[in-house]
């Protein structure tokens, strides 16, 4: 048996077992510091976070503040939102990761593959030429090999730069 060491799981675990894991973590995640919930940007319905199980380095999820299991029930606004910060995500995972490509997707449902059916939220995960290699395929492993808090680290200061970058090109009078 193949063993992988992933520390940053035993603090999601600890925190279920002891609460008893009957609150959502989508919902329990906001009402945390960023740091702590690995949250990279509040948006005023909805917020983008690092994903504790991550599918590739720098998968990310954005997430909608009100807790429904299904994308129909999303008001236009949350809806609006989401996809913006869809967009923002790729264009942080871009300037950061410099990745070849992305899935991007919702799982709709437990049969769908959704590891939390009863939260909608949207997945964004980075893809490499080659990020498929012998160990998801030959021993059904897939192994990342930055420690999801570095990544949030180096995502969170980029955005922080981006963010301020756009605010001074919107500060700027145009040029007639």
């Amino acid at each position: 048996m193949g063993i992988l060491y992933a520390p940053w799981r035993y603090i999601y675990i600890k925190s279920t077992v002891e609460k008893g894991s009957t609150e959502c973590v989508f919902c329990t995640a906001p009402r945390r510091s960023d740091d702590e919930s690995l949250i990279l940007y509040r948006g005023s319905h909805s917020y983008i976070i690092m994903n504790l199980y991550p599918y590739n380095t720098g998968h990310v999820m954005v997430v909608p503040y009100r807790h429904v299991a299904d994308i129909t029930e999303l008001a236009r606004e949350e809806l609006a939102e989401m996809t913006s910060l869809v967009q923002l995500s790729v264009k942080l995972l871009r300037r950061v990761l410099k990745p070849h490509g992305f899935n991007i997707g919702v799982n709709l449902g437990r049969v769908a593959g959704a590891g939390i059916d009863k939260h909608v939220h949207i997945h964004i995960v980075p893809r490499w030429n080659g990020d498929t290699n012998f160990m998801p395929v030959i021993a059904g492993v897939k192994v990342i090999s930055q420690d999801v808090r570095e990544t949030y680290k180096a995502l969170k200061q980029a955005l922080k730069e981006m963010l301020q970058e756009e605010r001074a090109s919107e500060d700027k009078p145009a040029d007639h």
